[in-house]
């Protein structure tokens, strides 16, 4: 064995844990950083956001194929950015430990949000395919690097999560091709994590879970994660949750007990309104699992997408942000975010991830997916077969061909002559509204 590998390969043996006490990176780093905003004008450059793609993915690893705080940048580093530019990027980390489960690997790929935002000067929003980081000037002249990034994952995760983490390896995509193939293989991922739930329902279980993660951006938001009511930014779904109490019962992913049912409709439970009752410290006393109409679900900025009303095609759009063009509403994404995402039960709008959309409650207390009239054609047809699938299941067959998207309009006006020409059921269910 070489000498560089003994030290590591008798930790390993001897089951001894990693204590990292020190987390050496330029800028200064803690809680009192998350929820900066890195604006305009003080913008060095950036990854993701619409602009690049901006990906990441945590995978569980054997002892023997990673080797514990190595840290690589494949590609440009900031150093080779020039102020202003956009970088595509991708995370890729890579976990081994006695304990350590696939289960765990969404919960710590979830992780990835706050402790870059605990760097002072940086920036992150977003999760798995859409995330978006922000580097300011300030942070650039005091040094950073992206492999800083990989510095604090690496301390974090041993400091947050020793009794499942024994090694962490960390990898740093910058070229557009290592990105995009690391990107297909997180969806496969994405895909394979969320279908865990397809068959479960609300009325299995006695325990729903809260996700607070998002609260340093939208104080007043608190997530609620249903088996049919996945978390908004699409990166937690119930299983998830569940695991991620199970390996920190402290933290973010809280069990609400449902408790009586005040609307099963609408989906109101009485346990859910005692619980968010508390964790938006009284901002928010009561929303509904199941209706964007009324009293729906806090929204932060993280959310995959946005639904909102268009009353004169008597149904609903929704919005990913991955597509930056306007939309029937009035309002690009980002628009909507900024309006919606402070943590505000918003009538007439709603956070959701793109799973939901198909999932058996999705909106059901306004009338359900049957609603949907307008996305954009990236979201339809990347969900398409799960789009006709839950419409045959309310009798409606090739439901997404029924869809308007922006080649066919934009304004209600554009798009509500050809919802008719198709037969579009939303235009025969009662009033959205009243």
């Amino acid at each position: 064995m070489p000498h560089n590998e003994i030290c590591q390969k008798s930790v390993e043996v001897r089951g001894l844990k990693i204590n990292v006490t020190q987390i050496d990176i330029p800028c200064a780093f803690g809680p009192a950083f998350e929820g900066e905003r890195v604006r305009g004008g003080d913008l060095f450059g950036q990854m993701g956001g619409g602009k690049t793609q901006c990906t990441e993915l945590v995978k569980m690893a054997e002892m023997s194929e990673i080797e514990d705080g190595k840290v690589v940048v494949v590609g440009k580093d900031v150093g080779d950015m020039k102020e202003g530019e956009t970088l595509p990027l991708g995370i890729f980390v890579q976990i081994a430990g006695r304990e350590f489960q696939t289960d765990f690997e969404p919960i710590m790929e979830r992780q990835i949000h706050h402790l870059i935002n605990y760097i002072q000067g940086v920036m992150h929003i977003g999760q798995r395919d859409i995330s978006w980081v922000r580097i300011s000037k300030a942070a650039v002249e005091k040094g950073f690097t992206l492999k800083d990034i990989g510095v604090v994952l690496h301390a974090k995760f041993h400091q947050d999560f020793k009794k499942i983490v024994d090694k962490v390896q960390v990898t740093l995509f910058t070229n557009k091709a290592d990105v995009d193939k690391l990107t297909a293989t997180a969806r496969a991922e994405y895909k394979t994590r969320d279908e865990r739930v397809d068959k479960m329902t609300d009325e299995d279980v006695d325990t729903f879970y809260s996700c607070s993660l998002c609260q340093s951006f939208a104080p007043s938001h608190v997530c609620s994660v249903s088996p049919e009511r996945t978390g908004l930014c699409g990166a937690y779904n119930w299983m998830d949750c569940k695991a991620s109490f199970e390996i920190n019962p402290t933290g973010p992913n809280q069990p609400i007990k449902k408790g009586k049912v005040l609307d099963p409709v609408l989906g109101r439970f009485e346990g859910v309104d005692e619980f968010i009752k508390v964790a938006s410290k009284g901002a928010v006393e009561t929303y509904n699992f199941y209706s964007m109409v009324q009293a729906p679900m806090t929204t932060c900025g993280c959310c995959e997408c946005i639904a909102a009303m268009l009353p004169a095609c008597n149904g609903i759009m929704t919005v990913g942000r991955d597509y930056t063009g306007d939309t029937p509403s009035g309002m690009k994404f980002t628009t909507l975010a900024g309006v919606m995402g402070g943590g505000a039960s918003s009538p007439g709008f709603v956070g959701h991830s793109k799973f939901n959309i198909t999932q058996g409650k999705f909106i059901l207390g306004d009338g359900g997916l049957l609603r949907m009239v307008w996305m954009p054609k990236v979201v339809k047809d990347e969900i398409r077969d799960r789009l006709n699938a839950r419409g045959e299941q309310m009798g409606v067959k090739n439901f997404a061909d029924m869809i308007a998207d922006e080649t066919i309009g934009i304004t209600e006006d554009e798009i509500l002559p050809w919802l008719q020409e198709k037969g579009h059921p939303a235009l025969s269910m009662p009033p959205i509204i009243g």
